[in-house]
C-alpha cells in the first residue's frame, strides 16, 4: 500500500478491518524458522512489518524476540492491531515515505501486502532504511487451487478482481527487473490447513478480500450464499460444518545490495 493507496484497498480494508482480523488464516509454524534462518532476525534485530494490516503476522516476528515496528497506511487496520498488540510500536505511514532513519533496520517483512506497493519508489525507500546487510522478506498465503472446490471458488471470484493488485497475477515481480537494489536469494514454500466452519474459513474469509469487502452488504450476502453453495456442491458440507481450507505459503528472501552493485537482478 502506498501513498497513492489503491481505492479498493482504501475502501475494502477500512470497512473490513474487523472481519479481516477475525477470519484470515495465520501462517505455518515453519515461518518462524524462515525468519530466523533466512532473514537472520533475532533478539538484537529491529524489524519492520510493512503493510502489517491487523497484525496477523506479528506472532511470528514476536517469536524472534526482535524489536518490531508495525507500519500500515490504513488507520482502521492499525486500530485492530493495537487492540491485540498494545505493546507493539505501530505507525501510520506510506511505503514510499517511511518515518525511519537510513540504514537502521535489519529486516523488512511484507506479509500478504507487497503486491499493493510493488513500485520502484517503495523499493528505494525500503532499501534506504535497511542496514547495509539488511534483508527483505515477502510472504503470501495462497489458496491451493489444486483442490477442486478451491479452484471453483477462485473461478467464481476472478471476474470480480478488476484492476486490483493480486499476488497471483505476478505483476509485483516486475519491480525487481532491471534494478540494482535487491538480490533474490531464495523461495521457500510451506503448506497449511485453515480449520473451522465453512462459514468462518471459507465464505467469510472470502468476504474479507479487498474488492469484495468494498462491495455493498447486499452484494456480499449474495456472494456468501454462492460461496457456500459451491462448497456444498463439491463436498456436501453446509455453512456450519467443519472444513479444512488448504493453503500454500510462498516466502521470498531478498538481500539488500550496495548502490554500486549489479545493474540487473532478475527474480
Amino acid at each position: 500500500m502506498t501513498q497513492s493507496l489503491h481505492p479498493t484497498a482504501k475502501k475494502g480494508f477500512s470497512l473490513g478491518a474487523k472481519l479481516y482480523q477475525q477470519v484470515r488464516p495465520s501462517y505455518p509454524q515453519e515461518t518462524a524458522i524462515w525468519l530466523q534462518d533466512q532473514l537472520q532476525i533475532g533478539e538484537n534485530s529491529t524489524v519492520v512489518d510493512l503493510g502489517c494490516g491487523t497484525g496477523k503476522f506479528l506472532p511470528f516476528l514476536i517469536q524472534t524476540q526482535a524489536k518490531v515496528i508495525a507500519v500500515d497506511p490504513v488507520i482502521e487496520m492499525l486500530q485492530q492491531l493495537q487492540i491485540n498488540y498494545p505493546t507493539i510500536t505501530s505507525v501510520q505511514a506510506s511505503s514510499e515515505q517511511l518515518p525511519l532513519n537510513t540504514d537502521t533496520i535489519d529486516a523488512i517483512v511484507c506479509a500478504q501486502s507487497f503486491h499493493w506497493f510493488a513500485n520502484l519508489d517503495a523499493l528505494k525507500e525500503i532499501h534506504r532504511v535497511l542496514s547495509p546487510t539488511g534483508h527483505l522478506g515477502l510472504i503470501w498465503n495462497q489458496r491451493d487451487i489444486q483442490v477442486d472446490w478451491v479452484k471453483a471458488l477462485a473461478d467464481e471470484i476472478a471476474p470480480l478482481e478488476g484492476d486490483t493488485p493480486r499476488y497471483h497475477s505476478e505483476q509485483w515481480k516486475k519491480v525487481f527487473e532491471d534494478q540494482s537494489l535487491f538480490k533474490f536469494e531464495r523461495l521457500n514454500t510451506f503448506q497449511q490447513i485453515h480449520q473451522g466452519t465453512v462459514e468462518q474459513v471459507v465464505s467469510k474469509r472470502l468476504l474479507s478480500t479487498s474488492f469484495i469487502a468494498a462491495m455493498s452488504v447486499a452484494e456480499q450476502q449474495k456472494l456468501k450464499a454462492r460461496f457456500e453453495q459451491i462448497v456444498f456442491d463439491f463436498t456436501g458440507l453446509t455453512a456450519q460444518d467443519q472444513i479444512g481450507f488448504p493453503y500454500i505459503t510462498y516466502a521470498y528472501h531478498f538481500q539488500k545490495m550496495p548502490i554500486e552493485g549489479l545493474k540487473r537482478v532478475y527474480l
